[in-house]
């Protein structure tokens, strides 16, 4: 007795443009400012059911339509076919992005990085510093205007990156919002939204069981180990391989999420890798910045055209730190400032 094959399939995924202002090239990503910008969400009408536009009062926002639209989107897709919107976050500023900036990126690629801290400040899976916790902080308070002024749809579900910066930025942000009662904040904790790998020490994650006890609501998802899995002081994630996790992670939540409406907190290095998965142009994010972002997932029969999976490379590092360009006076003081700051 023969047994049929499965037939193969995967999801095709795109960034729909033409609603926010990121998807824009003439976007600058350096000086963009989604909290004075409505997220981007650009001002415009849209089509339903054939007539020109929404029909809409002029009450609505520009959110509520959006969602009305997005919502026509899914019943009228075809069958395999559904819309998502994702919001992406970056982790707010942690004490690993202010020791890259004091000892210079050359040096803290080679050497540094592949220390827990200086004596001074500790950035293995590093915490968020003062800034980081305000720039978080004021994103919740972006949110918590969005809802009242703007009625913008509130994430359906939550997911954050294992890193504690990522997990801080993700409870600073939400808790205390107006979410409804059957949309609480309950983050689940993905191994995968983590940011590139590779033997920097700020991206070797805690215990679970540290996690648990520093967020006690969070959830992780099945399968979530102890002890992190991925971590490797010797080697360093291939973009391919980077992206082929990210692909992954996504068809997770695409294929057991039927939320509409999701938040995604990550890090800069991961979000540019699920843009690129997405098709969206690059977008850097600044530290607790967030983009959303429309996407048409398509389940698709055949084989996935996916480049070949490049397999991981040995890091390169250095035994003593490289010299550093001759400091001037004003680079002296701003030095010395930031490090107080973050003493």
């Amino acid at each position: 007795m023969s047994t049929a094959l499965a037939t193969p399939s995967y999801i095709k995924y795109e960034s729909v443009p033409g609603y926010f202002l990121q998807d824009l090239d003439s976007t600058n990503d350096t000086t963009f400012n989604f909290m004075t910008t409505n997220f981007g969400l650009r001002n415009r009408t849209y089509t339903s059911s054939g007539s020109s536009t929404d029909g809409a009062t002029e009450n609505q926002t520009q959110w509520e339509r959006f969602a009305k639209h997005v919502w026509q989107l899914n019943e009228e897709s075809d069958y395999g076919v559904e819309y998502k919107v994702l919001f992406i976050g970056r982790h707010g500023e942690g004490y690993h992005n202010t020791a890259e900036s004091y000892y210079g990126t050359p040096a803290w690629n080679c050497y540094y990085s592949q220390m827990d801290g200086n004596g001074t400040i500790t950035w293995a899976d590093a915490q968020l510093t003062p800034k980081g916790i305000a720039q978080a902080q004021a994103v919740n308070a972006f949110w918590a205007k969005q809802i009242t002024e703007q009625s913008i749809p509130t994430p359906q579900k939550f997911y954050t990156s294992p890193l504690s910066r990522c997990c801080a930025t993700a409870a600073l942000t939400f808790t205390g919002l107006a979410l409804p009662a059957s949309q609480p904040f309950i983050p689940q904790v993905k191994e995968l939204l983590r940011e590139w790998i590779s033997g920097h020490t700020c991206d070797r994650r805690s215990n679970m069981s540290y996690i648990a006890a520093n967020y006690p609501t969070f959830t992780f998802e099945e399968g979530f180990q102890e002890v992190d899995p991925l971590w490797n002081a010797t080697f360093v994630e291939t973009t391919s391989a980077q992206n082929e996790r990210s692909r992954s992670v996504l068809d997770d939540i695409f294929m057991n999420d039927p939320s509409t409406y999701i938040s995604i907190t990550t890090h800069s290095g991961e979000a540019a890798s699920i843009l690129s998965v997405l098709g969206h142009r690059p977008f850097s994010l600044s530290t607790g910045a967030v983009i959303p972002i429309l996407v048409r997932a398509e389940t698709v029969t055949g084989r996935p055209p996916f480049p070949t999976r490049q397999p991981w490379t040995v890091i390169s590092t250095c035994a003593t730190p490289p010299p550093s360009p001759t400091p001037t006076t004003d680079d002296i003081e701003r030095s010395a400032a930031r490090m107080m700051r973050i003493q």
